[in-house]
């Protein structure tokens, strides 16, 4: 029989065994050296980390010593993976709108009516017009605005955002935009649906004011091969007064049951577009590096290391132009995390089964195309890649919250995580999935099949301002949230792998099909 002083004394035992392995599993990450990561990155004299600037490669120089110097390999030939992007454009004198509805023509003012988007292809382009919704084709949320119209040769003229933008309980991201909303991206679906331009309106009765947004704020992949243009609401609910419909009441039916109402235009309306843009091409590198694994299959872990150096293009008030964001949240936090983690990983070698992947990338604050271009160009094969781990602002934990999206997207992740949480009870988790296909780089690997988990702090007062700084940063839960990740991690390396022998009695043991989650 246990006496009373007995089960105290075990208590007792219990309890400096729960605090000793807390101060180990603590140990493996030193906030010291996490934070002395962001300090740099967020210095003054990377000046903000803009892509195409000479700072922005001065941190990827960094990270690839960081790398170096732990002992990883690199992915490809070279830890520096080269891409081209469009930092810079300005409109030529030959922008050029012409409508022809009815026999009667109409010219459009460029600047006021109408303005090209920054990524549009250029030259001359015709066809007719027909209405796409929001230009979105999502088999994971069942939504397809093409489904039923022909935008073959055509304009296809689409909505900015996303239905139920304020609507949390939307499969959509409620106000965390998904990769969906980009207008790279519609513009890329436009293209694989046949359509020769888009033309983006501003969704009016949700954000007011028919203005068109400046073509600096429109920056990303150096051209699209269909031409973008921006056109005031005005203008297009001329075009479908005319045939008897009303964009208002067609968004809010959107809105209510989530059902696409696109049609086509009457063949008599039709539009004749120039466009000429002057564009400054710069080269960027996304940082990768290597642990192999016995095997061929591995994990990815990733951050953004990029951020918007002076604020000309995407500042929280056009006031702060001209003064560097530090970036330190925004996304040095993750930076610093991924090259601890990298550390950790390098120094020790687990000698696993999965090897790890380790991606900074340049270029997400443009549109993720640092994801997309390595996506496009990888250094392994895609469909060998377990999960993606991806780290964005994970420096501004309150009270112990952290977002983890993407939980259900693979059956490994819940046991995982069921396994890792109770040895961080500091931590409360917030399972937001749907941001799990949100508009950070996991959003690229979710779109290929990849399996994600997204960590993330929440946003805050200083998100895209000069006050984004390091002193800022909560040291402490940034490095308790890489400790969750790192036990995460290193379960995933001992998951079973997809091919090994199955339990036929217990087919939850190995991982399915790559892509079918």
């Amino acid at each position: 029989m246990v006496t009373r002083a007995g089960r105290r004394a075990f208590l007792a035992l219990a309890l400096l065994a729960g605090l000793l392995a807390a101060a180990t599993r603590t140990a493996r990450i030193d906030p010291q050296r996490y934070l002395a990561h962001i300090q740099y990155l967020a210095s003054p004299e990377l000046k903000g980390r803009a892509a195409g600037s000479p700072e922005l490669e001065q941190a990827a120089r960094y990270i690839a010593q960081q790398f170096r110097s732990y002992g990883l390999r690199p992915a490809g030939g070279s830890f520096l993976q080269a891409f081209p992007l469009t930092t810079n454009v300005r409109m030529g004198a030959d922008n050029r709108f012409e409508v022809r509805s009815n026999g009667n023509r109409r010219a459009l003012i460029a600047g006021e009516d109408f303005i090209p988007v920054a990524f549009s292809a250029t030259g001359q382009f015709s066809g007719g017009v027909v209405f796409a919704g929001y230009g979105i084709t999502a088999p994971e949320y069942g939504y397809d605005d093409y489904a039923g119209i022909d935008a073959k040769d055509k304009f296809v003229l689409v909505l900015r955002h996303e239905p139920q933008e304020f609507d949390e309980r939307s499969v959509f991201a409620g106000r965390n935009y998904t990769r969906h909303a980009q207008l790279a991206s519609k513009a890329a679906n436009a293209r694989l649906h046949g359509a020769r331009g888009i033309l983006f309106i501003s969704d009016l009765p949700r954000h007011g004011g028919d203005v068109l947004e400046p073509i600096g704020r429109t920056l990303g992949p150096p051209e699209e091969r269909v031409a973008s243009v921006q056109l005031k609401w005005s203008v297009a609910a001329e075009w479908a007064s005319a045939c008897g419909k009303d964009f208002q009441k067609i968004l809010e039916a959107i809105d209510n049951d989530l059902k696409p109402r696109s049609f086509p235009f009457p063949d008599t309306l039709h539009v004749d577009v120039h466009v000429d843009l002057e564009r400054e091409l710069s080269t960027v590198h996304n940082v990768a590096a290597y642990l192999p694994g016995a095997g061929e299959e591995y994990l990815i872990l990733g951050a953004h290391y990029d951020h918007i150096g002076l604020g000309e293009h995407f500042s929280a008030n056009p006031s702060f132009v001209g003064q560097i964001h530090p970036g330190a949240d925004d996304n040095a936090s993750g930076t610093a995390g991924l090259l601890e983690l990298a550390r950790y990983y390098g120094q020790r070698r687990p000698g696993s089964a999965r090897g790890l992947l380790f991606l900074a990338f340049a270029g997400e604050e443009l549109g993720l195309l640092g994801s997309i271009h390595y996506l496009n160009h990888p250094y392994l094969p895609i469909d060998k890649a377990i999960a993606m781990l991806n780290m964005d602002m994970i420096g501004r934990v309150r009270e112990g919250k952290v977002y983890i999206a993407g939980a259900d997207s693979s059956p490994l992740f819940r046991p995982a995580l069921q396994k890792a949480l109770p040895l961080h009870s500091q931590l409360h988790p917030d399972y937001s999935d749907a941001v799990g296909y949100g508009a950070s780089d996991h959003a690229s690997f979710a779109a290929r099949g990849v399996p994600v988990l997204f960590f993330f702090s929440g946003l805050h007062s200083d998100y895209h301002a000069p006050s984004d700084t390091w002193d800022k940063i909560e040291t402490a839960g940034a490095a308790e949230v890489l400790e969750l990740i790192l036990d995460i991690t290193s379960e995933l390396l001992e998951a079973p792998l997809r091919n090994a022998p199955q339990n036929h009695s217990s087919p939850a043991n190995g991982l399915p099909a790559h892509g079918r989650n």
